[in-house]
C-alpha cells in the first residue's frame, strides 16, 4: 500500500475485492501525510479508481495532518481498517469488525440499503453518501424508457426493418405525455428530478412521501401516504423514488398495484425489491397495466426464463441508471465539504437515517 508506513500487506489478488463487492476495482496507489485522521478509500463500480487529482482535492480537504490510504484489494481494506477513522466506499460485517476505530462511513452508492447489515445498524458509525445528488441521471433514464413505451420506440426497434409494416399500428398506439398526471411516490431527489422534467413536458404532477417534506418542481403539495390510493387512481404514469427499506419491500404488490389507473404506466428506476415482479406481469398482461419501464428488478441479474422478459409494453435496461460521468465528482464534492463538517462537529450533507433505511 505505498507509503502509508505499515508493513507490507499480504497481495491478495483483486479477485477478492470482486468476491466481496461484486465489481471490477482499477490498481490504485496510496498516499500519505502527517498522523492525524485516518481514511481509508475502497474503490468501486462507481470510483473504480483514486486519481492523483482525486487524492490532491482529499488531501486539501483534510489538511496536513491526515492520513490516506487507498485499498487495491479487500486483503488490504482489511489490514488498514484497524486504523482507519473513516471509511470511503463500501463496507461489509467483515471489515466493520475490523475497524474498531471507525467513526463515519460516506458511501459510493445512492441506496443505503447495502450498508445496512445488522452489526452496521447497532454501531455508532455514521453513514452518509450521495443521496439526493442521483436524481437527474435516474430521471433521464425513467423518461427513456417511458418514451420507449409511449412513443412505441422499443418496439419499432425490435421490430427492425419489420417497422414499417406497422406503422399505422404504431401511431394508433403512441400518445404524447402533456395534459397526462405523474404521480410520483417518494419525493426525495430523484422524485424531485422526475417531477422536474414531467412539468417541462407539460405534465400534472402528484407527490406522496412517508416524511413532511416540501413541495418542488411542479408539485404544488407533497401528500402524505395516507393519500397514495388517491395518487394512484389519478395517475397516468407511476414513478417510484422510493429507498428500499422493510416498509417498502414488496409494497407494490396485486393490492397496490390494483388501485392504480386503468391503462397506467409504472416506472422504477430506484430498487427492484419494492415490486412484486409476479404481480406486475399480471397486471400488464391482464390490461390492467398499460406496460413498465424498469432499470432495477428483484433479483439482478434477472433470469433470463422470467416473464417480464417477454411481457409486452414491459421494457428493461440493466440496473445503469445510476451512471452518469458526473456523478463522482459530485459525491466527491460532497465528500470533502463534509470532512470540514466532520471536523467541525457539523452535520453531514446527504446524511442517512440508519434506522429509517434511507
Amino acid at each position: 500500500m505505498g507509503t502509508t508506513g505499515r508493513c507490507p500487506p499480504a497481495r491478495e489478488v483483486a479477485d477478492a475485492l470482486i468476491a466481496a463487492f461484486g465489481q471490477g476495482i482499477h490498481t490504485a496507489a496510496a498516499f500519505a501525510t502527517l498522523p492525524g485522521m485516518n481514511l481509508l478509500i475502497i474503490p468501486s463500480l462507481q470510483m473504480p479508481e483514486v486519481t492523483e487529482e482525486m487524492h490532491a482535492q482529499i488531501r486539501d480537504a483534510m489538511g496536513p495532518d491526515g492520513l490516506i490510504t487507498v485499498a487495491t484489494s479487500y486483503g488490504e481494506a482489511l489490514e488498514a481498517a484497524p486504523e482507519a477513522d473513516v471509511l470511503l466506499g463500501r463496507i461489509d460485517p467483515q471489515l466493520l469488525a475490523a475497524a474498531k476505530r471507525l467513526k463515519w462511513v460516506h458511501a459510493t452508492t445512492a441506496g443505503a440499503d447495502a450498508y445496512l447489515f445488522p452489526e452496521m445498524l447497532d454501531s455508532n458509525v455514521t453513514l452518509s453518501g450521495d443521496k439526493g445528488l442521483v436524481g437527474s441521471h435516474l430521471s433521464e433514464t425513467a423518461f427513456g424508457l417511458l418514451f420507449a413505451i409511449s412513443r412505441r420506440i422499443a418496439i419499432a426497434i425490435l421490430d427492425g426493418p419489420r417497422s414499417w409494416e406497422r406503422r399505422v399500428e404504431y401511431r394508433r398506439e403512441e400518445f404524447e405525455l402533456e395534459g397526462l398526471t405523474m404521480g410520483i411516490v417518494g419525493f426525495g431527489g430523484t422524485g424531485r428530478a422526475i417531477a422536474r422534467r414531467a412539468t417541462a413536458f407539460g405534465m400534472r404532477c402528484l407527490a406522496v412521501d412517508s416524511a413532511p417534506v416540501a413541495p418542488s418542481d411542479g408539485v404544488a403539495q407533497v401528500w402524505g401516504t395516507d393519500r397514495l390510493e388517491e395518487l394512484l387512481g389519478q395517475s397516468d404514469v407511476v414513478a417510484s423514488g422510493l429507498p428500499l427499506t422493510p416498509i417498502t419491500d414488496r409494497m407494490f404488490n396485486d393490492d397496490l398495484i390494483a388501485k392504480m389507473k386503468r391503462g397506467a404506466i409504472f416506472v422504477n428506476v430506484t430498487r427492484g425489491e419494492i415490486v412484486d415482479s409476479d404481480a406486475l406481469v399480471r397486471a400488464v398482461r391482464s390490461g390492467h397495466l398499460g406496460g413498465a419501464g424498469l432499470d432495477v428488478a428483484h433479483e439482478e441479474p434477472l433470469p433470463a426464463s422470467h416473464a417480464l422478459w417477454t411481457t409486452p409494453n414491459v421494457v428493461m435496461t440493466p440496473h445503469t441508471a445510476g451512471a452518469s460521468q458526473l456523478r463522482l465528482q459530485r459525491n466527491l464534492d460532497r465528500f470533502c465539504r463534509n470532512i470540514a463538517h466532520y471536523q467541525a462537529g457539523e452535520p453531514l450533507e446527504g446524511l442517512i437515517d440508519k434506522q429509517a433505511g434511507f
